[in-house]
Formats: structure tokens, sequence, C-alpha cells
């Protein structure tokens, strides 16, 4: 008797302990369906509603299809984006060649030096170009004679957009290479094979999906990106500004989110063709397969070497003119260095408590994004149940990947500043601000927190259960320990994405919550391009530091959580 009453007794304890489980996921689910789903449909109304409220279905659409300055707009989008494409897949996969199938020297070097532009906002490729091209730039009588009048418009953001999306476009590409088996290369060495052949015969077949993943990423990135345009694009308008303009200008909310929808549709077609690319690949590397390691060529790999000292330089270039510019005491008159322009900017121009906003948003983000992804990867892999509510949080989780920071901003405007939202207190707050920026990189991390868990054998859970120990022990003694390095990486990502990003915050900041980013547009919307420039470049140092710190982080944790590896 006594002990049925104790396995009765343990039963209830571990339902108790699934419901906890369960209950945690809900809690999940109902955070990204109030940050994710709501937002997004909040657009949509938006879109088929009048001014006064009313529902006008497909008018809204309708009228900006007759709208020629708008039409304009969106064809400027398409054929920037395409264009950028078509010019960085090719250079990128260049690149990307040399590092994996050349043996040139310096490499780590390359490699670091065009993953710099990561940390900065992408704004500060425009204020380059702006500084060696524009109408006092360095190299203004140069450009007129190859026959450009001026860098601002179409060029100077195609030009811009390519400094920006290289470093994106290249890590996918550097993946895809390096998932080669020898034994294919030595089989073709054998039978007499050409290196052209060889190129087209296996080369690029192995690397096509990849290819076909970084032209997708360019293409959303660019055509999603608002910053460069806004800076750089003058009188060119395209879809991005055509949104700030018609919210922040003209409050015109229905067509702003017509626009929205028209940004978002390329984006999803983009995440769609990406994720059945993704689907239909194969294993490059079996069991069996032998890694691909590069044979010396001195010709090739001095050519790979030049080339790819060209790219750095010019990445360089564009990153040292900003640096530059920001010493520069009055340009192009008085080239001296001074702080000039700093100070303008942290003190006569506020832009210190930006940054120290900004600061505290890409902590905050950091901190609780990579504990309520972590927490939400660990509930959908490692727990069991409540299979229909599992499917509607895997959905939401990569949602946010197919949409463009501006269009969730403005889906936050419209959801978070209802006067019937029971959390209207959080819009304009630097919590908002946060929450947005967390769900705008939600995906990514996701990803990571999911390969992480997935490297463990579910085993793990298994044994705990047949131990009668709680899920939540497990999670804290084994899983999270020996995941401490995904969480590290995770915790990187949002921090560095937070300090530069634009896109996502642009509608929702107020006065007292305005992050640094933001300043930058605020500074050259006045004039002051030193001013942003030195912003800039704070931001590009802060985020430098912060890499550092998680480096060291990470060294530290693998010490002391990664042992058994050994």
């Amino acid at each position: 008797m006594v002990a049925q009453l104790a396995a009765i007794a343990v039963k209830q304890n571990f339902h108790w302990i699934d419901r906890l489980a369960h209950a945690l996921l809900g809690i999940v689910a109902i955070i990204l369906m109030y940050f994710v789903a709501l937002p997004l449909g909040a657009i949509l109304i938006q879109a088929l509603q009048s001014g006064s409220g009313e529902f006008v279905w497909l008018a809204n659409f309708i009228a900006y299809a007759q709208t020629p300055a708008l039409l304009g707009s969106l064809w400027n989008s398409l054929w920037v984006s395409g264009l950028v494409t078509l010019i960085m897949v090719p250079l990128a996969f260049t690149f990307a060649y040399a590092l994996t199938r050349s043996c040139m020297p310096y490499k780590a070097l390359f490699r670091g030096i065009t993953l710099v532009p990561l940390l900065a906002p992408s704004l500060l490729a425009a204020i380059s170009l702006i500084y060696w091209f524009g109408n006092q730039g360095v190299l203004k009588a140069w450009m007129q004679s190859v026959g450009f009048d001026e860098i601002y418009g179409a060029p100077g953001v195609v030009l811009a957009e390519c400094i920006a999306v290289f470093p994106h476009t290249l890590m996918i590409l550097v993946t895809a290479l390096s998932m080669s088996d020898a034994r294919l290369f030595e089989a073709a060495d054998a039978m007499g094979t050409t290196a052209t052949r060889k190129f087209f015969t296996i080369t690029l077949p192995g690397a096509k999906y990849g290819l076909i993943s970084a032209a997708m990423v360019t293409f959303t990135l660019v055509i999603t990106d608002f910053g460069i345009p806004k800076v750089i694009g003058g009188n060119f308008n395209v879809l991005a500004t055509d949104v700030f303009k018609l919210v922040i200008g003209q409050q015109d909310f229905a067509k702003g989110a017509v626009v929205a929808i028209l940004l978002l549709t390329p984006a999803v077609l983009s995440f769609a063709v990406d994720n059945y690319v993704s689907r239909r690949q194969t294993a490059m590397l079996t069991a069996r397969a032998i890694p691909y390691v590069a044979k010396p060529s001195p010709l090739f790999d001095r050519i790979m070497t030049l080339y790819c000292a060209v790219i750095a330089l010019l990445v360089l270039a564009m990153l040292g003119m900003a640096v530059f510019a920001s010493f520069a005491t009055f340009w192009p008159y008085n080239l001296t260095p001074s702080l000039r322009h700093y100070t303008l900017g942290l003190l006569d121009a506020e832009v210190g408590v930006a940054f120290f906003n900004s600061l505290k948003m890409a902590s905050g983000t950091a901190l609780f994004g990579t504990a309520l992804v972590f927490t939400g990867a660990y509930l959908l892999e490692k727990t069991k149940g409540m299979d229909s509510l599992r499917s509607v949080v895997r959905l939401l989780a990569v949602v946010p990947m197919a949409v463009p920071g501006l269009v969730l901003g403005l889906g936050y405007i419209f959801f978070f500043n209802a006067t019937t939202n029971p959390l209207n207190g959080l819009y304009h707050t630097l919590t908002l601000l946060t929450l947005c920026t967390i769900v705008h990189f939600y995906t990514t991390g996701h990803l990571t927190a999911v390969t992480a868990l997935k490297a463990l054998d579910s085993e793990f859970e298994a044994v705990s259960a047949s131990l009668k120990v709680p899920f939540y022990k497990t999670f804290w003694r084994v899983t999270l320990p020996v995941c401490t390095p995904a969480l590290v990486d995770m915790a990187r990502y949002f921090f560095i994405n937070a300090m530069t990003t634009i896109s996502a915050v642009v509608f929702l900041y107020s006065p007292e919550t305005k992050v640094a980013s933001i300043a930058i547009l605020n500074l050259d919307e006045a004039g002051e391009m030193g001013a942003a420039a030195a912003m800039a470049v704070l931001i590009g140092l802060a985020s430098t530091v912060a890499t550092l710190f998680f480096m060291m982080l990470a060294w530290w944790v693998h010490r002391r959580t990664q042992a058994w590896r050994i």
C-alpha cells in the first residue's frame, strides 16, 4: 500500500513538472505572438483601412498602384537590389575561393578586415563615400572625369550597399566552399581533368546552394536597408525611404502600411527560396569524406593575394576615411586633427545620452534576448508534449528572419500605440526598443541555440527522467554548462546588432530614448557630417571592445565548462 502511494506521488510530481514545462512553453508562445504575429497583423489591418478606420479592402493598394512616384520607388528598390546582388556575389565568391582554395598568405588578416564593417552601422559606408566623392570629396574631380557627375543617388547607394553587404555574402560563400570532399578532386586529377573543368563540374555544383542563399540574403539586405539610401540617396527614392516619409513626414499610415507589405514581400520570397534550397541540399561531407587541402600554385596564389589585397584596401579606405574625417577640424579646409566633432556630437548635440541608451539597449538585448531564445529553444527541443503548441512556437521563431526591421518597427507603432493595448505604456520606452531588437534578430539566435542543443544526445533527458530528476535541474546542471559557448556567441550577436541597427528602431524612439544610430541620421540631416562620422566611429569602437570582451569571456567559459572535451 505504501509503495502504491509513493508511486502515485511520484507520478503526480512528474505530472506537475510536465505542466510546468508546458506552461513555460506557453509563455514563450504568448511572447512571440504578442511581439511578432500581432504587430504584423496590425500592419495588414492598417493597409485595409481608410484614414477614418473604415475597411476599404484593396483600395489603398489600388491607390498605390496609381501613384507613379511610389511605383518608381518600387522599381528603384528592385533594380538596385538586383544590381548589387549581381556585383557582390561574384566578388565575394572569388574572395571566398581565395580563402578556401589557395595557399596565399595572410588569410586570417584578409578575412578579419572584411568582417570589420559588421561592427559599425551600414550608413558608415555612405558617409565615407561622401567624403571620397561628395561635393567636397577627395576624388570628386576624378569621378567626374570618368563620367559620373555626383555620388548622390543611385551610384552612391549601389557602392555603399556593396561595401555594407560584402561581409554577409562572404560568410555564406566561405561556408559553402569549405564543405568539399578532397576525394572528388583526387579522382579528377587521376583522370587528367583540367582546373577549369574541375571548377565547373565539382566546385560550382557543390557550392550552388550556397550561391543561391548568398544571392537571396544579399538581395533582401539591400532592398530592406534604410540607412544608406537615407544618407546618400538624395532624391533617389526607394521603398525603405518611402515608408519613412509616408509615416513620419505625411502621417499617411494606410499607404505606409501598403509599402511595408510590399517591402515584406521580396523578403518573404527570398526566405522561402532559401528555405527550399536548404531542404534540397544534400550532405557534401560524409563520414568517409576527406577534407580538401589546397595545393601550392605560385601564380594562382599571387593572383588571389593581389585580388584579396585590393578588396581589403578598399574596405580599409572606406573605414579609414570615416575615421580621418571624424578627426578633421573643418573639412576640407582645415584637416588638423582635433576632437571637435566628438565634442559636438557627444556634448553639444547630446548624442552622449543616445550613446548611453544604445549601450543599455544592447546590454539588455544581449542578456534578455539570449535568455529568452535559449529557454525557448530548450523547451522546444528537450521537453515533450503539446505538439500543436510546439508547431506554433517553431513557426513564430523563424518568422522574424523574413521580416525587415523597418516593417517590424512600423508594426510596433500600429500595435503598441493603440490605446486599447494593455501594453500601451511601453510605447516610446527603451524597453520596447529592446524587445523589438530582440525579436528582429530572434531567428539567428534561435537557430544557433537549436544547433547547440541538437548536438546533445537526448539520452541526457531520458536518464534524468528515469532517475526522477526534474527537467529544470538537468537544464541547469548539464545543458546550460555544455552550451555556454553558444550562449556567449548569441549574446555577442545580439549586442553588436543592437548597437548598429537603425531600421528596427527608427519609428519607436522618443527624445529621451533616442539611440546612437538614430542620432547619426539626425546629425546627417542637420548637415553635421563630421559629427555623424564621429558617432559612427564610436559605435564601431564600442562594438570592437564588446567583441574583444566576448572573446575573452568565451575563452574563460571554455576553460571552465568545456574540460570534458579534452
